[in-house]
């Protein structure tokens, strides 16, 4: 039995010596991955690997509420005064109604739902029926416009968007989300198994009757508690007597089975200090004493077990109750961590700036999901989508701030009160990016997670973006904004948006703009004149979206009027959401990149190449914040990710176009 000594060194120095044995003995990373059910307790889980959507959710164009399903023109001109009646007996792509519950896949040739309430039923012979499900006609009173009532395919994910990025930690909504876009399974880091040695001749289980000299036995109770809400699997032993084989055995048995072992020694003051000596007899005694109180006594060491495993670590936590608590703060909570891939999080309520108006009905309590930032000195609150099913707004969601009954709605620039779903310490680490939509902006915030910066996107088209950051509102901006007359890329826009605004333009792709049609291309649309033909129905982009400038411009060059094109009027945020709208037979075609056609596997015309650039505002351009941006553009695995989807150029990533001053 080796004689050891109790030596205090201080804790940055103790921390330093236990990660450079960890690093020895290949222990500094995720022990392990496994693949398991959604329906296992996957809850509080890790997650190993990125999880993409497989599916669109929904996967069809799905009825928002119990009604009828209807052509929206057979209902033009319907108002309370003068009433339409649809036949509902012969229903078809040419006119009629068709009942629908709420869910239901609407008919390929409606595209609107009235809701039941809005209707009369009427039977045979013109009477109003019961019979709300199998009427022969519905006599209708108002009007409903295109795609009214209906949840069309894509609204809450669309297929090949990033759900959620690895290291993160599983919440139940997380897994609705991966169930909805159609995983069964998951890959998931492997739990650390920890044992909890308690020793202590004085000590006695909990239950029994507590005499003099005898003291009962829960710190065991109290560590295995932690141990197992960090995310770890914690085994607790039965109490071993102060005996240095007996808790030799014990250890080396524990070494065998187990990723980590808490040693914890008994309170006795006069008891003899084994744990030490059995550290220093079967392994490496790396410390023995930290300088913090409570806790002294620490011990950290390594078992030497076998060659096939080199090394199991040991943490000696003292007996007293707070600093085996303390302890197991300091050294296991950020291993457990480490092993499971994990950052770790402090655990909340902050006063934010609602970043656009919200409209709300007054007579309800509104749950608002919003991400949070802070841009400067100012936390902001940037509110998700509001779908009824739209789930990853859950997932995405920093918090919710709640609009009371008899609230009409927030303004812009109101200030709110956030109730937070995430510490409040990961906020300054969110990245703003508002502006045009693009998919590498899903890959970029897989790479930032694993760089302590978590990425908040808000596609509002590019002229949204500079206007956001006009008013402090974004860190930077994703454009891709063609001038006509000079046929440079954003820089008369920034110029026109952020005068006397110090900004840096940085290149991140070139990537091609084309058509997105229906696999097949059915109707034979390969040029842009093919949009006004009448049967072709499109799906465009926003206001202010580079891909509408686009086509506004080439429209204007070829003297195509817009009004002249089916389906201009229907506006859509993203490149996958026009995807949707074409898979999902809302529209015959609409101006996009490759890469969201290649996701729903649909067909791609191309026809320009553009380039896309980051805006950013020079006092962010430099900061600790966005850095990991910047050394992220110059990362080969990055880069590699990106060009990898069809479309994409990764020449110039990276590179300062100019740097525009005051």
């Amino acid at each position: 039995m080796k004689s050891v000594y109790l030596h205090d060194i201080p804790l940055a120095e103790a921390k330093k010596i236990f990660d450079s044995a960890l690093e020895t003995a290949g222990l500094a990373g995720v022990l392990a991955v496994e693949e398991i059910p959604l329906d296992e307790d996957a809850n509080g889980r890790v997650l190993a690997d990125t999880v993409w959507a497989k599916i669109s959710s929904p996967s069809y164009n799905a009825s928002a509420m119990d009604g009828f399903a209807v052509r929206s023109e057979d209902t033009i001109g319907a108002m309370p005064s003068q009433s339409r009646i649809l036949d509902c007996a012969a229903a078809s792509k040419d006119s009629g109604a068709s009942y629908v519950d709420t869910g239901d896949p609407i008919p390929e040739w409606a595209d609107a739902v009235i809701p039941v309430e809005y209707i009369e039923a009427l039977d045979k012979n013109g009477e109003i029926t019961e019979s709300i499900r199998h009427p022969a006609t519905i006599r209708i009173r108002a009007a409903v416009s295109p795609w009214q009532n209906v949840r069309p395919m894509g609204e809450d994910m669309v297929a090949s968007q990033l759900v959620l990025p690895s290291g993160h930690v599983l919440r139940p909504v997380d897994l609705g989300a991966i169930a909805a876009s159609g995983h069964t399974s998951l890959l998931v880091a492997q739990q650390p198994r920890i044992a909890i040695i308690p020793t202590g001749s004085e000590l006695i289980p909990i239950g029994q009757d507590v005499q003099v000299g005898q003291i009962l036995e829960f710190n065991s109770l109290v560590l295995a508690g932690q141990v197992n809400s960090w995310g770890g699997k914690a085994a607790r032993y039965p109490i071993i007597p102060d005996d240095f084989k007996s808790i030799r055995d014990v250890v080396s048995e524990a070494a065998l089975k187990f990723d980590l072992i808490l040693l914890n020694a008994g309170s006795s003051a006069g008891s003899e200090d084994f744990s030490a000596q059995v550290v220093a007899e079967l392994g490496d005694l790396l410390v023995h004493g930290v300088a913090v109180r409570p806790g002294h006594p620490v011990i950290l060491g390594m078992i030497t077990v076998s060659d096939e495993r080199q090394a199991v670590p040991i943490i000696g936590v003292p007996g007293f109750p707070v600093s085996a608590a303390l302890t197991a703060e300091i050294f296991v909570e950020p291993l457990i961590a480490r092993w499971s891939g994990r950052h770790q999080g402090e655990p909340v309520s902050v006063e934010a700036i609602m970043t656009r108006k919200i409209a709300s009905p007054a007579g309800d309590d509104d749950y608002l999901r919003v991400m949070v930032g802070q841009v400067r000195n100012k936390l902001l609150a940037a509110p998700l989508p509001r779908g009824s099913g739209v789930i990853s707004s859950l997932v995405r969601a920093d918090g919710i701030t709640i609009i009371p009954a008899g609230t009409q709605g927030i303004q812009a620039g109101d200030l709110v009160t956030v109730h937070l779903s995430r510490p409040v310490t990961e906020l300054s680490k969110t990245i703003f990016v508002i502006g045009s939509h693009d998919m590498t902006l899903d890959l970029m915030a897989q790479f930032l997670s694993v760089r302590d910066r978590k990425l908040a996107s808000s596609n509002v088209g590019s002229v949204g973006g500079l206007i956001a950051l006009r008013r402090g509102e974004a860190h930077l901006a994703g454009s891709h904004l063609l001038d006509p007359q000079t046929g440079e890329y954003n820089l008369s826009y920034i110029r026109q948006y952020l005068p006397g605004v110090a900004v840096n333009v940085v290149d991140l792709v070139g990537r091609q703009q084309g058509l997105i049609v229906r696999k097949g291309n059915p109707k034979k649309i390969k040029r842009l004149e093919d949009l006004r033909r009448p049967d072709v129905v499109i799906s465009n982009r926003q206001r202010g979206a580079g891909t509408r400038v686009l086509l506004d411009y080439h429209l204007n060059e070829l003297g195509i009027a817009p009004e002249s094109i089916k389906g201009y009027e229907l506006e859509e945020y993203t490149h996958l959401a026009v995807a949707a709208a074409v898979a999902s037979g809302r529209a015959d075609a609409g101006l996009g990149i490759a890469a969201a056609a290649q996701a729903l596997d649909l067909e791609f015309v191309p026809l320009y190449q553009e380039v896309y650039q980051f805006v950013i505002p020079n006092e962010f351009y430099r900061s600790q914040l966005l850095q990991p941006v910047l050394e992220l553009l110059a990362d080969l695995d990055f880069q590699k990710s990106v060009a990898s989807l069809p479309g994409y150029d990764v020449t110039h990533m990276g590179r300062l176009v100019i740097e525009i001053s005051e």
